[in-house]
């Protein structure tokens, strides 16, 4: 049976996280295996402004372009000492195709442009790792993404075609890794129409449980720069625990409240066919990580502490002063929905309905477009939303004491807090 591996920008952040990378192949080179690789670093991020700059037709987009070709370069430098290595034409020729793309105005749909610009990342990752894996004696085959995961045309979120996706997977994929590992890209798909979609955010994850799902893995490892799930953010809070095993449900509901360490979407395809995740240090393989199974022994779990920063809280209520009803709540619901806008905590009053939103001014301005016709729209920007798995009222009181709270929920497991 086939198994899994993911690794995220960080573990291929330059050329002694790509070595790292193969060293642990090679501890695993009995095995079928199947890897995904996210951009490099933080290509994503410079990938983010470079599209930015491209639409607003900033001066910084040639040298913004640039950063990202010198950083790249220089690992393929680091790695490849032979200078007529292929793998300098190849990553030529994938810069060609931003090239393209700046030559030309930008397209009037902002998502699109995006997925586009972003995606080139995964494919500039995974062509220097397979071909350094290749050069190691470990044969790799580079695969397309794009062939196999195919999603509708929701730029920046592609909501993937699931009967098409397994064909074109079970298909082909099997035979290859009978005798060689296969490689490929996260976060990125494609449609009928050969667009480039991605899957969202940090959604490599989300496409390792995506082929392992179609392929019936035997499991799926997720190497990351922490020692495996963690219950809070390491670089907000000192005193942090590993939890050695969780169950899908438990993590279902921490990457609901923007838990980073997992992908949202993540779990739902590996828990329809029983497929264990284990989230293990990169640095240490040998270390036994957590692992998300069904079977996970689930009792006096640690309290799970999740920040989200950049928060709005939005307040709507009815201009005629009359009670949030349920049509009230189904227009609300629906503008929310055609927004693409997540809600990550909610409350009902006779008189209004308040959510938690991360800040993204566009689709703000969408929603309240769409409402301000009917109802009134008050915000708070600038927020932080805690959100505590299994608390204790000391917990929520420490964490709170000393700052302002807007907004305040309580239930059997979770509590939220939105403050400043």
């Amino acid at each position: 049976m086939a198994q899994v591996f993911k690794f995220g920008g960080a573990s291929v952040k330059d050329a002694d996280g790509v070595k790292n990378l193969v060293k642990i192949i090679q501890l695993h080179q009995d095995k079928e295996l199947l890897i995904v690789i996210s951009a490099m670093g933080k290509t994503t991020n410079a990938l983010e402004k470079l599209n930015q700059a491209h639409i607003q037709q900033s001066e910084d987009t040639q040298s913004l372009f640039a950063e990202v070709k010198q950083a790249h370069y220089q690992i393929i430098q680091e790695l490849f000492k032979n200078l007529n290595h292929p793998i300098y034409h190849e990553i030529e020729n994938t810069f060609v195709e931003i090239d393209w793309i700046l030559e030309e105005e930008a397209h009037p749909d902002p998502d699109f442009n995006y997925d586009q610009i972003v995606s080139v990342g995964e494919l500039l990752s995974t062509k220097i790792v397979a071909a350094y894996l290749n050069e190691c004696g470990i044969t790799t085959k580079w695969l397309d993404a794009r062939s196999y995961i195919q999603t509708d045309n929701t730029y920046r979120e592609g909501k993937v075609n699931w009967e098409k996706t397994k064909e074109l997977i079970q298909e082909s994929i099997p035979t290859i890794l009978k005798d060689q590992v296969a490689l490929t890209q996260g976060f990125i798909g494609g449609t009928s129409e050969n667009f480039t979609t991605t899957l969202g955010r940090e959604g490599s994850d989300y496409t390792a449980a995506i082929f392992a799902n179609c392929l019936q893995a035997e499991s799926v490892t997720i190497w990351k720069d922490v020692p495996g799930v963690l219950n809070a953010d390491p670089k907000l809070f000192p005193d942090t625990e590993k939890y050695e095993q969780l169950s899908y449900a438990e993590a279902i509901e921490m990457t609901f409240y923007g838990a980073t360490v997992i992908h949202p979407k993540t779990i739902k395809p590996l828990q329809n066919e029983g497929i264990p995740l284990l989230v293990k240090p990169f640095l240490d393989p040998s270390a036994a990580g957590t692992i998300i199974s069904a079977d996970a022994l689930t009792e006096n779990l640690k309290p799970a502490i999740i920040v989200k920063k950049e928060q709005l809280l939005v307040s709507i209520s009815s201009k005629d002063f009359s009670f949030i009803t349920e049509d009230h709540l189904s227009e609300i619901f629906s503008a929310f929905a055609g927004c693409q806008i997540k809600i990550n905590m909610m409350q009902v009053s006779a008189l209004s309905f308040s959510v938690c939103m991360d800040q993204n001014e566009r689709r703000f301005h969408q929603l309240t477009e769409q409402l301000v016709s009917n109802f009134k729209i008050k915000y708070n920007d600038g927020l932080e939303l805690i959100t505590i798995r299994h608390f204790t009222p000391e917990l929520v009181a420490e964490l709170s004491k000393g700052r302002r709270i807007f907004m305040e929920q309580l239930s059997r497991n979770t509590a939220q807090i939105a403050l400043k």
